[in-house]
């Protein structure tokens, strides 16, 4: 079993040394959509905050959650800095509403994320993956203006 390859979710076998990049391109395959885009801030204020790789351990929350594939599917990215150090681990949540229609949590930032348990990152995946709006729950958001 040790030898065996290693398959990303598009079902492409996985270059040595790398967690999803397939060995050999598909330029033809199609890339694989999300619900839910959300994008936590690796600056340098907000990566302390978070003490540690807060990207790789949604991801696995997410997983665990069988939030990583299909319709319901949750993609987290790491940013650069927003410039919101105030409000420390900052994450801003775009849904696809391309191919999805309106979803009611497109564009929404969160602070102080870095407090969050595991439990309430679950409580916000399960949120997003059933379409209930984040202004409806407890979540602290940021008050969006545009000057």
């Amino acid at each position: 079993m040790e030898n065996s390859p290693k398959i990303n979710l598009m079902g492409s076998e996985v270059a040595k040394g790398y967690a999803c990049k397939p060995k050999k391109l598909d330029p033809n395959k199609p890339i694989m959509h999300y619900k839910t885009h959300i994008f936590v801030c690796n600056g340098d204020r907000c990566a302390k905050a978070f003490k540690g790789d807060k990207a790789t351990e949604l991801r696995d929350i997410i997983k665990d959650m069988e939030l990583h594939r299909g319709k319901t599917r949750i993609k987290v990215t790491r940013s650069g800095c927003y410039g919101a150090c105030r409000f420390r681990g900052v994450i801003n949540i775009y849904e696809n509403t391309a191919s999805n229609g309106f979803l009611p949590n497109n564009n929404i930032w969160l602070k102080h994320t870095h407090q969050y348990s595991e439990s309430k990152w679950r409580e916000l995946f399960e949120i997003l993956s059933t379409n209930t709006p984040v202004s409806d729950s407890s979540f602290d958001m940021i008050e969006e203006k545009v000057y």
